[in-house]
Formats: C-alpha cells, sequence, structure tokens
C-alpha cells in the first residue's frame, strides 16, 4: 500500500470550479505538475461533474501507471439530468448533465467507483475517500467504510479514507475504522487550525496519513485583499485583516504568504501530503516554487509573538 508523500494536486480547478478552464490549459497544468515532480493527483465526481476525471485521467494517460498515485471520491454518485442550466449552484461553470445523488451504500460506492474508472480511464485508483459524509455519519460508518474496506480487501484500491472540511468526523473515522488516510481541508492553515487539536495527534497516534487540502482557504492567503474568498465565501472583515498583517510579516522575513502557508502544513509531523489546487500551469509552478521555499524561522516566531498564530500545542 503506498500513500500520498510530498506536494499533490488538487483536481477540483480542472472541474471548472467557479469559472470555466480551457480544455488546453487544463492539460498544460497536469502536464506542468508532472514536470514539477508531482507524483500524487486528487479529483472527484463532484468536480465539474466528472469533467476533473476526464481531464485529468486524459492527461495522466501519457505516463507510466506505476509512476503516479491517484485518489478519487465516492458518496457523490451522478446521474444523468435532462433539466439543463449550468451547474454554478454547486460551484462549477458546466453544463447541468447530471445530478449528484448522496450514496454511502455499498452498492452506490461500487457504481460510483465503476464509473469514474470509466471516466478517468483506468482500471485502478490507488486511494478512495468517502467524500464530505457530514450529514450522512450513521450510513457512512455503516455501510460506507465497511464498502471501502472490502474493496480494500479485495484489491480493487490500494488504501482507503475520508475527505472532509471538518476535523470531528475525520477524527472518529481515525479512531474508530481502519482508514490509512484521511484528507482535512481548511482546518489546518494559518489562519484555523482546528484539526490540530484531536485530528492531527489522533492520527500520529495510529499511524494514519494525513493529507492537508485547502491551505490557502480557498484563496485568501494566496491573495490576502479585500472581495477574496475564504472557505468559500466572502472573507470576514477581521479574518481578512489577520491575513493581511501576516503577509507583511512574510515580505519582511524575505517569503511570500503562499510558501508561509504551504510550509505550516507540511511541517506537522502527520501530514504526509499537501494539495495545491491549480487552474494553470503558471499556478502548478508557483505552487511548487513556494512549496520549496525554506521558512526562517524568525518568521514563525513573530508570528507568535505579535499573537498571529498560536503556539505550538
Amino acid at each position: 500500500m503506498r500513500t500520498p508523500r510530498g506536494l499533490g494536486f488538487g483536481g477540483a480547478g480542472l472541474g471548472n470550479l467557479f469559472s470555466e478552464v480551457p480544455e488546453e490549459q487544463a492539460h498544460a497544468a497536469v502536464t506542468a505538475a508532472w514536470d514539477r515532480g508531482i507524483r500524487y493527483y486528487d479529483t472527484a465526481p463532484h468536480y465539474g461533474l466528472g469533467l476533473s476525471e476526464r481531464r485529468l485521467g486524459a492527461a495522466l494517460r501519457e505516463h507510466p501507471r506505476d509512476a503516479y498515485l491517484i485518489s478519487t471520491k465516492v458518496g457523490r454518485r451522478l446521474e444523468p439530468s435532462a433539466d439543463g442550466g449550468d451547474d454554478l449552484a454547486d460551484g462549477f461553470a458546466v453544463p447541468a448533465t447530471h445530478r449528484r445523488v448522496w450514496d454511502f451504500t455499498e452498492d452506490g460506492i461500487r457504481r460510483t467507483l465503476d464509473a469514474s474508472l470509466e471516466r478517468l480511464g483506468l482500471d485502478r485508483v490507488d486511494l478512495v475517500y468517502l467524500h464530505d459524509p457530514d450529514d450522512h455519519a450513521e450510513q457512512a460508518f455503516r455501510e460506507g467504510y465497511p464498502a471501502l474496506e472490502k474493496l480494500r480487501a479485495e484489491g480493487v484500491v490500494g488504501a482507503i479514507g475520508a475527505g472532509m472540511n471538518q476535523a470531528g468526523m475525520l477524527t472518529r473515522f481515525v479512531r474508530d475504522t481502519d482508514v490509512d488516510v484521511v484528507l482535512c481541508a481548511g482546518r489546518y492553515t494559518l489562519l484555523d487550525q482546528s484539526a490540530a487539536t484531536e485530528l492531527l495527534p489522533a492520527a500520529l497516534a495510529n499511524g494514519t496519513s494525513v493529507v492537508v487540502g485547502g491551505a490557502f482557504n480557498s484563496g485568501l492567503l494566496a491573495d490576502p485583499k479585500p472581495g477574496a474568498t475564504y472557505n468559500y465565501t466572502q472573507v470576514p472583515e477581521e479574518v481578512l485583516h489577520r491575513a493581511l498583517r501576516m503577509k507583511e510579516v512574510a515580505e519582511r522575513h524575505g517569503i511570500t504568504l503562499r510558501a508561509a502557508a504551504l510550509a505550516f502544513c507540511a511541517a506537522h509531523p502527520a501530514v504526509t501530503s499537501v494539495l495545491i489546487g491549480a487552474r494553470s500551469a503558471a499556478e502548478v509552478h508557483d505552487g511548487a516554487d513556494q512549496f520549496a521555499t525554506p521558512v526562517p524561522d524568525a518568521f514563525w516566531q513573530e508570528l507568535r509573538e505579535t499573537g498571529l498564530l498560536a503556539e505550538p500545542s
């Protein structure tokens, strides 16, 4: 069993998250990721109603299958829809050709995974996550998780886990199940360390890998300015002010806030991989450059002395 390591590529942007990404640009982003040594790629049926999976699979077919890890997600089954219109209500600039159906049953998970493999053009994925089971905890633990255990035992997938934008239920997965990996989005960042209280210590104690997504809290830490998004909504004034102060400190120490945000996530011993969401080759190159940038100890010291970052517990 292999689990994600180092910098990873988050595929939501390839699904036209918020706005359209041209086909050539999407392909170039994956090519740039490969050229920069990124070997872990994450996607989901939810991302553009399957568009992200199709694009990622097409780009990765140029490379040896055993040379990379790919993960997708289950829990949202795609069903054809004749309603028309677009999918922007769910965040993606694609035609609403399908509708999402929450389904954490064993049959639903197998059908969802089969459809993902067809879109990816692959005969297997390395890792499957239960995707955002927040409001479906009972079914996810009673039916969804055992279904993933079976798939792992059958050798259909190499590793299993759960991916969420919260730390509480992921902690339960780590403590009460035998997941290999959890993907925690937005809950271990410079602005939100809620995962540090229970999830990350539990993962360390249980030997569970943690992949961190949302290192920039959906954009704010990449470029803090009025109108920026924070956790997929408009940033509150006090959070924006804090991010701007962090940016000033970073620049004073000769680094970018982006570099600091990625370094913070990667430094925790429970974290094995950090995802960057990229919509272009330029964004991939910038993310890889920032990830490789050393962050001076004096930067962290100033953040803590000014109360911008809590002392590690």
